[in-house]
């Protein structure tokens, strides 16, 4: 009896590997290079490091933002410049920059930082300026 079972087993996990190469597979397939996930925006994605207006502005909304979220008695001093910056597409950027922390009982540390911002308008750059039409979706290399 436990070798029918073990058969029966096995030719049932055979046709189910069988039914989801054979038809759950391309279904899939078909549905990730469809047009179902595609979003239509001017801005497109960068691998390479860039410089632009949008990317000093999320570099500016992203200091602004760990500003708002430090300790009352932090010290910060941001870097003039992000040291890369980067365009995932559809108004959404990681910036990668170097803060200074001090407080008055420690001593100054040199943080990289990475964060991940997205514009809220799309295509409409008009209202960039202002931080509530941003969205910081992380902040990563501030703590220890």
């Amino acid at each position: 009896m436990n070798k029918k079972k073990i058969i029966i087993f096995a030719v049932c996990l055979a046709g189910l590997l069988a039914i989801q190469i054979k038809f759950f597979l391309p279904f899939m397939y078909d549905i990730a290079a469809s047009d179902l996930f595609l979003v239509e925006s001017k801005d497109a994605a960068n691998p390479m490091s860039i410089s632009t207006d949008m990317t000093a502005m999320a570099f500016g909304h992203c200091n602004n933002f760990i500003k708002k979220n430090a300790e009352e008695d932090q010290n910060l001093a941001f870097a003039a410049q992000p040291t890369n910056a980067w365009s995932l597409g559809n108004y959404e950027y990681i910036v990668n920059a170097d803060v200074e922390i001090s407080g008055k009982d420690s001593p100054a540390v040199l943080r990289h930082y990475a964060c991940r911002i997205q514009y809220e308008k799309g295509d409409d750059t008009s209202g960039a300026a202002d931080f509530q039409n941003w969205s910081v979706e992380g902040v990563g290399g501030l703590t220890d």
